[in-house]
């Protein structure tokens, strides 16, 4: 690799020759030094359109047009479902986009639905399911806030007394 080039071939600005000397004598301020953007598309995890209750944490995002298949999910406080997923996972909150859809066994505190789910659910302190939502399979609850137009069926109950029971 040559000096002044990264991994992938592209010169790095900071390393680049600044020119002869009627460059260098321009005063400092009139031109700041080279600073990596960041990339328009990517976003912090934070200031998704989803916040968790918990600042912090460990989060993973599944972006639009990405396929997991086959995983256990653990140690996760919070996974973003914006492609597709087909796992089993135990974690704090599950968010499920519009463009998401999820396959498997779920067992967290929260769960959000906007887009799809389809398997066995337990949300030990909170499911809800917006308008775009639609959830089929096996569901438990602690509390449960279904909006107008989204959609639920299967094998549906409230753990009501028993939520203790149900280790996390």
């Amino acid at each position: 690799m040559k000096y002044g080039e990264n991994l992938f071939a592209r010169r790095d600005p900071r390393t680049l020759p600044t020119g002869g000397p009627a460059l260098s004598q321009a005063p400092a301020a009139a031109s700041p030094p080279a600073v990596p953007r960041p990339v328009p598309h990517a976003v912090p995890a934070e200031s998704g359109a989803a916040h968790s209750e918990e600042p912090g944490g460990s989060k993973l995002i599944v972006g639009p047009n990405i396929k997991l298949k086959g995983v256990e999910i653990d140690d996760c406080d919070t996974l973003v479902v914006e492609g597709r997923v087909e796992a089993t996972m135990v974690s704090r909150a599950i968010q499920i986009a519009e463009t998401g859809a999820f396959s498997g066994k779920v067992d967290v505190d929260v769960a959000e639905i906007r887009g799809s789910f389809q398997g066995e659910m337990t949300a030990r302190k909170k499911l809800v399911i917006h308008a775009s939502g639609r959830v089929s399979g096996k569901i438990r609850y602690g509390k449960m806030l279904v909006q107008e137009g989204g959609e639920m069926s299967g094998d549906v109950g409230s753990l009501g007394e028993n939520a203790a029971q149900f280790p996390k």
